[in-house]
């Protein structure tokens, strides 16, 4: 009964959208299990009942977890970009006086202009 329907472009299309589905889905399903085991603010007993959830409910339970903590993923993911922007400046060496002084160095070569040195100066001490 697989090919019950005949192989066309239209069955082709359906499967691979199916399949597009498929991929989305899992790919939140990871998303909010490690924002979820990611997680300080959440006791382990909490954590357990959001998995059963997630497990006993795939889509109602992934779906309310980006409901009602969506706000808080997109914050923690935030905050975890800027402290591994922070770690590898920190084993890289960046300084922003270092960096500054190389700004000043353009400025004087006329690669920039005084307008973007002070563009560019504002963004680095942020």
């Amino acid at each position: 009964m697989l090919f019950a329907g005949g192989f066309s472009f239209t069955n082709f299309l359906t499967d691979a959208f199916a399949i597009f589905l498929f991929v989305v889905w899992f790919w939140l399903i990871i998303m909010v299990a490690g924002d979820l085991f990611r997680r300080r603010d959440v006791s382990g007993w909490g954590k357990a009942l959001w998995v059963l959830v997630l497990i006993l409910f795939p889509y109602i339970g992934l779906f309310a977890y980006m409901i009602f903590e969506g706000r808080g993923m997109a914050e923690r993911s935030s905050q975890q970009a800027q402290q591994a922007r922070d770690e590898l400046r920190r084993v890289v060496g960046f300084s922003v006086a270092d960096e500054i002084v190389k700004l000043e160095g353009l400025r004087k070569s006329g690669s920039i202009t005084a307008e973007e040195l002070t563009h560019l100066r504002a963004k680095l001490v942020e």
